[in-house]
């Protein structure tokens, strides 16, 4: 009887230890440091300034500084386990505080979050570009761009048109120097990934890249390929380009459809009217549509194309044929069809 009693007494006791055991872990699971902020409840938000060549581990650092997030360590892990975290932008970040380390990943891959955003289309020339760059808060101006070296070299040391199209946003007190910089070395990873450095045969790359270019400001982009065709026809039989886009580019007058009589007898290297060949630099920064365009242009004889009315682009050979199109054209432009 007194063994069974303390066999039940021994069970009793296994049994309270193991649930003051199980009390124990949870009362410690409850109260245990957490490395993460709680999710869906965000503070203040701030601004993040992220510098050219940032590691990620500076980036996580400098948040959890912030109170962004609560431990730089957990965000490096999940950056090395993200590989979109390869295009975390810099600039200034607009990020809530206090957020679990994941929810703060997407916010800095969001470019909506981007403050200063400096837009760069294509068809901007270098003129477009350094007002906008001028215009931002972020940016110091500091010129200096004659220092600068194009990735495609050419003998004005032009920038024209390796200032590539893109959403480009800087950390605060970025010189106009470094943003042009950028710029250019955007462009360079870009056309890596092209056939632009071994152009056509006959033509260099900076030749291709003019002749982007013009098609970019010239013609739709289901046209470029056409457009592109046209301009190596007339090259290889030593014919004028005469394009309104060189004339207006020398002139100021970009965004003007029409062009004078008057206009076509300015005394540019830029007009196309007045001398062969192409313009001695690019006239607009092309997109990579643009310049696979040039790269890759139509077979076809033509050697006239005019829009008659927006997004309606047409080809010839016929001279005669041309002029019937330039009448409806006219007719159009009176309507206002390109306004």
């Amino acid at each position: 009887m007194r063994e069974l009693i303390a066999f039940r007494y021994r069970r009793l006791a296994l049994t309270l230890t193991f649930i003051l055991l199980l009390i124990a872990i949870s009362v410690a699971l409850i109260f245990r440091p957490t490395h993460d902020f709680p999710v869906n409840s965000p503070g203040v938000e701030v601004l993040l300034s992220i510098g050219d060549g940032a590691t990620g581990t500076e980036i996580a650092q400098q948040m959890q500084r912030m109170k962004i997030i609560k431990n730089a360590k957990v965000l490096i892990e999940l950056m090395g386990q993200n590989t979109a975290s390869r295009g975390i932008a810099p600039g200034v970040h607009r990020l809530d505080t206090h957020i679990p380390s994941s929810v703060s990943l997407q916010e800095l891959l969001d470019p909506r979050r981007l403050e200063g955003v400096i837009k760069v289309i294509p068809g901007n020339t270098q003129s477009d570009v350094l007002s906008l760059v001028h215009s931002s808060h972020q940016i110091v101006n500091a010129d200096n761009l004659n220092t600068l070296r194009p990735p495609i070299s050419n003998p004005l040391n032009s920038l024209e048109g390796q200032l590539f199209p893109s959403n480009y946003s800087f950390a605060a007190g970025t010189s106009s120097h470094q943003a042009f910089a950028k710029m250019l070395n955007h462009f360079g990873e870009v056309i890596a990934r092209t056939k632009l450095r071994k152009a056509l045969p006959g033509y260099t790359p900076y030749q291709v890249l003019t002749i982007a270019s013009l098609i970019q400001i010239e013609a739709d982009q289901q046209d470029y390929a056409k457009a592109a065709a046209v301009i190596y026809n007339r090259l290889r039989i030593g014919m004028a380009l005469q394009l309104n886009s060189t004339v207006q580019y020398a002139l100021n007058q970009r965004g003007s459809i029409a062009l004078s009589i008057k206009a076509t007898t300015f005394p540019s290297a830029y007009n196309t009217y007045l001398h062969t060949g192409l313009p001695p630099t690019p006239i607009s920064n092309p997109g990579l549509e643009a310049i696979d365009g040039a790269l890759h242009p139509a077979h076809g004889n033509w050697l006239y194309f005019i829009t008659v009315k927006p997004h309606d682009t047409r080809f010839t050979n016929s001279f005669r044929t041309f002029q019937s199109w330039v009448k409806i054209y006219e007719e159009n432009l009176k309507k206002g069809l390109f306004k």
